[in-house]
């Protein structure tokens, strides 16, 4: 990891034990990152990193809105704080990262684990949300890997990243690894193209990615030509590339792992909007309701958040278009 170049780094590693790697590997190159957790420091990822840097790593408990502020301070005197959090429970520190980290755009790096549906821990712990309370705060970048081995690579470019807040969302578990391994650099609100199409743009956010490639190369044998979008940033978005793609099919599903409003999926709806585009918009999202336990596959399936969904949407909009 230290050499500063893209190393698959996925295999049957969780998007966990990635983070807790590379945040060591980092951790040794610079003595200003300290991490900083709410009584989640396994789950997180950070035992090795608190058995490696001690000096450097706090856990303050089950007490989210004192991480935050913590590492507000922390940002203040020229330290790099890295608060590892589950998406859920950054919920409980929501003004601290307003008042105390965006307004005065420290340089803070959340990681957001468990971000989307989480499985049997039910309701309480699904990470639904957190596009849509982070995105409208000013000064805050918010991004999300395809994969693992982009995570380690997200996890680089933020602690190099230094100019305001930005948060990180993964989900639980392993990568899907069918995705290309073609990688081009992460740069601020620079989208990656995955696959060229003509027919529709299947615009997808981090761990989505994956759903949104298996069905382009179902869509392909159904003759449809789709173009995939790995989005990387939610905030800000890369106007550039979306605007092209919508241009040329004319056709964009959204898909992410989060609720409808203020998620993703609206923000490219307005950014089509204040550009006056006549792309046709579909967004697929978690429902607008509590989504109860369950293993991942299952909910995921519940919910809507699958490759034949995405298919079948596709599939009528370009049929529709066609016959119009």
């Amino acid at each position: 990891p230290s050499n500063g170049h893209a190393v698959v780094a996925s295999g049957n590693k969780t998007y966990t034990q990635v983070f807790g790697e590379w945040l060591v590997d980092m951790a040794a190159q610079d003595k200003r990152l300290c991490g900083i957790t709410p009584a989640m420091s396994d789950g997180s990822g950070l035992n090795d990193f608190a058995q490696k840097y001690p000096e450097r790593f706090f856990d303050v408990g089950i007490a989210e809105q004192h991480a935050l502020t913590f590492a507000a301070g922390m940002a203040c005197d020229g330290l790099k704080p890295v608060v590892a959090i589950y998406s859920t429970f950054l919920q409980r520190g929501f003004d601290q990262v307003l008042h105390d980290v965006a307004i005065q755009n420290l340089p803070v790096r959340f990681f957001m684990d468990r971000a989307g549906l989480v499985g049997a821990d039910g309701a309480t712990h699904h990470g639904a949300f957190d596009i849509s309370f982070l995105s409208f705060i000013p000064n805050m970048v918010l991004l999300s890997p395809r994969d693992t081995t982009e995570l380690a690579e997200m996890t680089r470019w933020a602690m190099e990243y230094s100019d305001s807040p930005c948060a990180v969302r993964y989900p639980r578990g392993s990568a899907d690894d069918s995705l290309p391994e073609t990688r081009t650099p992460i740069r601020l609100g620079k989208s990656e193209t995955l696959r060229q199409g003509k027919d529709i743009t299947l615009l997808a956010f981090g761990s989505a990615t994956s759903l949104a490639n298996r069905a382009a190369i179902e869509l392909q044998k159904e003759g449809i030509d789709a173009e995939v979008i790995n989005a990387r940033f939610a905030k800000p978005l890369d106007a550039e590339a979306i605007l092209n793609s919508a241009t040329k099919t004319n056709r964009i599903i959204t898909i992410e792992e989060n609720v409808r409003t203020g998620g993703f999926g609206e923000a490219v709806a307005n950014l089509l909007r204040i550009n006056n585009h006549s792309a046709i918009l579909e967004t697929i999202t978690l429902p607008d309701k509590f989504v109860e336990h369950g293993s991942q596959s299952e909910l995921l399936s519940e919910v809507g958040l699958t490759v034949a969904a995405i298919c079948d949407s596709a599939t009528a909009m370009v049929h529709k278009r066609k016959h119009a």
